[in-house]
């Protein structure tokens, strides 16, 4: 089985406004994922530093980042960052340049499990539909164009409805049923999507622990998949 996740940490706030990278840790060792897909994955302003400092990664989780082209100090690219577990091998990154009014990203990175190939793409959208739209089909250009491997795309898509960016992705990936993510302490709204091809699913959901309502105002999502290769 291969389990991945995707974490919107905004900036390492919780909803009692307090920044623990600590907490968010916690959360990410609590899920046990082998990869994780981190959105608000560094601070907004100044230097632009990783919320998660480095040290704390490397001595209290099983998980490094995937060496995107970032700032020194930070792990992201546009706040995207992925993190894979210790024993996961990297053979590819990118970080994707797609159309957006204000700063957005998306990120790939190619690994291998247990000898199995895999495609990880993070993503954190537009508040505009109409942005969603064109950064939705840059991504799936930019997807389309690579060898043909199993994808995991996830992210916080910011989509409301049933329609827009979700229909798009829909017409080649297939999404995980995770379930409401957003707002942590009351769950209303599923932003928080995964989305696959390749695979198939086994089980999916979201990640609803004590310290995790209190972690970010997000609730992280995962899903176990089996290859069908």
């Amino acid at each position: 089985m291969i389990r991945v996740a995707s974490y919107n940490m905004r900036k390492a706030i919780g909803t009692d406004r307090r920044r623990s990278p600590e907490r968010v840790i916690e959360v990410l060792c609590e899920i046990g994922a082998h990869v994780v897909a981190l959105q608000e994955a560094d601070r907004r302003f100044g230097e632009r530093v990783s919320a998660l400092p480095a040290h704390l990664l490397e001595e209290h989780s099983p998980y490094r980042p995937v060496p995107l082209p970032h700032r020194t100090g930070g792990i992201g690219w546009h706040g995207n960052a992925i993190l894979v577990h210790k024993d996961v091998e990297i053979t590819g990154c990118e970080a994707l340049h797609i159309p957006a009014l204000e700063p957005r990203g998306a990120v790939l990175g190619e690994i291998r499990i247990a000898g199995e190939g895999l495609r990880i793409v993070g993503m954190h959208l537009d508040l505009s539909g109409l942005w969603r739209r064109r950064q939705s089909r840059a991504i799936l250009h930019r997807v389309d164009q690579g060898e043909p491997l199993p994808t995991v795309m996830m992210g916080d898509l910011n989509e409301w409805t049933n329609g827009g960016c979700l229909r798009d992705f829909g017409h080649g990936f297939a999404f995980a049923p995770t379930g409401r993510s957003f707002h942590a302490r009351r769950p209303v709204a599923a932003l928080d999507r995964i989305m696959f091809r390749g695979l198939q699913l086994a089980n999916c959901g979201v990640h609803c622990s004590p310290t995790a309502r209190k972690a970010s105002d997000h609730l992280p999502i995962w899903a176990e998949f089996a290859s069908t290769g």
